[in-house]
């Protein structure tokens, strides 16, 4: 199979698994998203609708289905943690073929389960530097001057992320491939972490956290930052609380976005990794079991 038309499954076609398959789609390759009936039925009489700073406006034709029929090259996991689960019946390893499955996923701890699900050589877990928001079925607004992927994969052949790597970057998203999947998955929940927990534990946004409760976002930062390096992941808290102040006040985590709408947060996999990773090591994380049980007692 060439890079020029590749096929490739998208579970959930939100905010960033949308945005992933419009921009794939315009740049020539086929692409199937994988969603819930009313979802699929919007999408194969509309397509998706882009609106973007980045990417401009643009409308793509996609295929979709309810379930995995076929073999694919690539399918990428955009539904949240909370929905992974139930989601995952929809893409079934008996009809998935030889195809990499490329988490895009919050959290540390997908990459042992859906190895045991897919097969070790085959999950390639990415992390993506992105805002983009579904506001209706097809309908996306990508937010952010960005988009960009670091892919990884332990036990992945090289060559098979350096296809991906070329595929995205063809598609117009900054790609590169990472040699250290541990590094490269803490590196983001360090960051993650403490943003989410501390903008949804006070319903603000990054700006007034910033100015309201410096201390405790520097004790956070500190916290998860050991707990990262005791992991296997990069230590530098400096360099953490330098990239927030780089923010634009009104940054808003996905955790807040979500406990605003009233949908589920992914509490567990982002707070409870870092305490159950903490515990592992050795490591004390009072800042972080403090709100965690703040969230989920609210």
């Amino acid at each position: 199979m060439t890079n020029e038309e590749l096929t490739v499954a998208v579970l959930g076609p939100g905010g960033v698994g949308g945005l992933l398959a419009a921009l794939l789609a315009r740049a020539g390759h086929r692409v199937i998203c994988l969603a819930r009936k009313e979802t699929v039925e919007t999408l194969r009489k509309e397509g998706i609708l882009v609106r973007s700073g980045q990417f401009g406006e643009f409308a793509t034709a996609v295929e979709a289905q309810e379930s995995l029929r076929e073999p694919v090259d690539a399918c990428l996991i955009a539904v949240k943690q909370t929905s992974l689960d139930e989601s995952l019946a929809r893409v079934p390893a008996t009809a998935l073929g030889d195809g990499l499955v490329v988490p895009l996923l919050n959290g540390v701890e997908h990459p042992a389960p859906l190895r045991a699900r897919y097969g070790a050589d085959r999950v390639a877990p990415a992390i993506i530097r992105v805002e983009s928001t579904r506001v209706a079925p097809g309908v996306i607004e990508h937010g952010s001057p960005f988009t960009e992927i670091d892919l990884t994969g332990d036990g992945v052949p090289r060559a098979r992320l350096a296809e991906w790597e070329l595929a995205f970057g063809k598609a117009g998203v900054s790609t590169r491939v990472l040699a250290d999947e541990t590094a490269a998955l803490w590196a983001k929940l360090s960051f993650l972490a403490p943003f989410a927990l501390l903008t949804t534990r006070y319903t603000l946004p990054l700006g007034e956290v910033r100015i309201r409760h410096r201390d405790e976002l520097t004790a956070l930062v500190a916290e998860v930052s050991a707990v990262s390096h005791a992991s296997g992941g990069p230590n530098d808290p400096a360099q953490v609380l330098a990239r927030y102040d780089t923010f634009l006040p009104e940054a808003r985590s996905s955790m807040l976005r979500d406990a605003e709408a009233g949908r589920p947060l992914e509490l567990d996999a982002i707070g409870g990794a870092v305490l159950r990773a903490g515990a592992r090591h050795g490591v004390p994380t009072p800042v972080t079991a403090r709100l965690v049980g703040a969230l989920r007692a609210a």
